[in-house]
Order: structure tokens, then sequence, then C-alpha cells
């Protein structure tokens, strides 16, 4: 999955020269954290509400209000952003970004083209997005997580029993995170199972596999298997 496909296309920026204030108001307004700054077109930083507060008078200032709204209407946005801004390419997997941001410990980056300008942005919450689609959240339907051997066959095995019952597959995700060696947890969500047949089917699919637990979205219940 390209990040050119789930970037927010619509991208607010700052220019360089805009006032701290400017730049906190689009902030509030936006219901955003970070904005792209850009100089003459050109991207040159990030400023993120962390870096607004950081530059923010205290709370125990002495100032007067009206000084203080002299002060941010003064302090341009170029003394208070990130300098050489962490960027992404929109030919980019999603994957690729999250690790990025990950790494960086940003909560969103820019995106940009092959000449560096910029594209788009990648947040958290487009990640998030990602992720619900990825796992078929939407579908509702029957997650089960399976800890199998990590052999050819052995998730065909699995959905062999998914399929026999009428269920459709809707996602299938592999990681080996924590899993023991020779071995890879496995999530299957599926829908249009037999649920007349669901207790037969439980039973089936577990001889296939080691259950690890089961989420029924429809009917909001949960299983979680022990040994």
């Amino acid at each position: 999955m390209l990040v050119e496909n789930w970037m927010n296309r619509n991208v607010i920026t700052v220019d360089a020269n805009d006032s701290m204030m400017d730049a906190s108001k689009i902030l509030k307004e936006r219901n955003i954290r970070m904005l792209p700054v850009l100089e003459k077109g050109r991207l040159v930083g990030v400023v993120t509400d962390r870096d607004l507060k950081r530059a923010s008078p205290s709370d125990a200032t002495s100032l007067a209000v009206h000084e203080l709204l002299y002060i941010l209407a003064n302090i341009k946005v170029k003394e208070i952003m990130s300098k050489k801004p962490i960027t992404v390419p929109f030919d980019y997997t999603v994957q690729e970004a999250a690790e990025v941001m990950l790494k960086n410990r940003i909560s969103g980056i820019p995106v940009v083209d092959h000449q560096g300008a910029v594209v788009g942005t990648m947040t958290q919450t487009d990640l998030f997005k990602v992720l619900i689609s990825l796992t078929g959240v939407g579908k509702r339907g029957i997650q089960f997580a399976f800890l199998l051997e990590d052999r050819p066959g052995s998730i065909k095995e699995v959905t062999d029993v998914i399929r026999k019952y009428g269920g459709r597959m809707t996602s299938i995700l592999s990681s080996y995170e924590e899993a023991p060696e020779g071995f890879r947890h496995v999530y299957i969500r599926f829908h249009d199972i037999d649920r007349t047949r669901l207790s037969a089917f439980k039973e089936e699919v577990k001889k296939a596999a080691k259950a690890l637990y089961m989420v029924d979205h429809k009917e909001n219940k949960r299983e979680i298997y022990v040994g």
C-alpha cells in the first residue's frame, strides 16, 4: 500500500516568515499538530504544536497580555521550526512511512515528490485508517488468532476449515514477533460463516491449529484460549 493512496492531499502549510501566532492559529483552527514550512515554495522545515509550546512564555510570566501578544506576533516561524525536516516520498509504502515516523518519534510527516515539492502529509490518524482497512474491522465478522508452524500449507489447513463452514476471508495477517522459533502468529478475519454450526466450527478449527483467541464482532463476544 503506497503512501500516495493514503496521504492527506489537502496540504496546509505556513510560510517561514509568518508569525508564531499565525502558525498557532492555523493549528488550532484546522485541529492539526504539524505544519510544513515553506520559503519561496520550497520546504525548509516543519513546525509542530510542541515547537510552539516550547517557544511560548510560561504561565508564570509577569508579562502583560498585550506584551505577550506582541512577542508572539513578532517571533517568526523560521526561528522556532525544526530545520532539515524528515520527509517520505510519495512512492514509499505505508509501512516504510510508519517505520520512519516511529524511528524519529514524530506524529506526522510531509510527503514529497521526486523534486522535493510537498504533495501531502501522513499522520498517525492516516496510519490508523490503514490499519483498520488492512484488518477488515469495518467488515465485522469473526477474528481468530493462531500460533502456526512456519511451514508451507499451515495457513491453508486453517482456511480450508473456515471455507468448509461457509466463511469468506476478509484479511489474513501474520507476524513473527513474540512467536517461538519455527512458528508465527496468524490473524484471520472472516465473515458469512454458518452461525448455526459455529460451535462445531470452533472445535474443528482448534484441532487444525493452536488457537489463541477469538473475537466475534457481530455478537461482541470474546474467547481467550489458554494452553
